[in-house]
């Protein structure tokens, strides 16, 4: 019989290291918030996240901790893309132009989902937290209970990227006035910058 317990608790360890402030959850939040290719892109997150779970719960976890030299090259490239993020956030703000909540996203499907598979591969935390965490953690099931364990960290992803890019319409009064997207665009810029400089630090300073 599937163990409850071994769910849950991959369910809330997956949930506790999903939300956060991060690259991806600004992103879906404006995308979420501009109503543009929600449904792919928050389908596309979430899958992206199982996938990677069910290969750390699988054991991959293993080989990705002994290949410093790939988190040094995923490190570099996700500084790399963040930081040139963060500088098309802070040019945003400063020119805010007509932007409405519910109003059409200048990005199109194809560099939409371009973007997210970016925001989703090329940050090395992505890795650290689903293959090598959550699967480590695993260790501590067998069989059913070790699935039901990845299920579980899998759920978590599912509810809160659908959650974030859905519910963000609810904040669309607030965002009905320039000044608000300016707000939001600067608060981007300034989270991609500093993750851009944290996997920078990280690269040049390995622990």
């Amino acid at each position: 019989m599937i163990s409850i317990s071994a769910a849950l608790a991959g369910f809330f360890l997956g949930a506790s290291l999903i939300i956060a402030i991060g690259a991806q959850n600004a992103f879906i939040l404006r995308q979420g918030l501009m109503r543009s290719h929600v449904f792919i892109l928050c389908l596309i997150c979430a899958l992206s996240d199982a996938v990677l779970i069910a290969a750390g719960v699988a054991g991959l976890g293993t080989l990705v901790g002994q290949s410093p030299m790939l988190i040094s090259v995923v490190t570099l490239v996700g500084a790399i893309f963040l930081g040139c993020y963060a500088v098309i956030a802070f040019r945003r703000a400063y020119h805010p132009g007509a932007m409405k909540a519910g109003a059409p996203e200048a990005l199109s499907l194809k560099a939409a989902v371009a973007t997210c598979l970016a925001f989703t591969f090329l940050n090395p935390h992505v890795y650290l937290d689903t293959v090598l965490l959550l699967g480590s953690l695993s260790a501590a099931y067998s069989g059913a209970d070790r699935i039901a364990y990845g299920v579980g960290a899998a759920a978590a992803s599912f509810i809160w990227f659908f959650g974030l890019g859905y519910g963000a319409r609810l904040l669309q009064p607030v965002f009905a006035k320039p000044a608000a997207w300016r707000v939001l665009d600067v608060i981007i810029g300034i989270v991609m910058g500093l993750l851009a400089i944290s996997l920078l630090m990280r690269f040049f300073h390995p622990a």
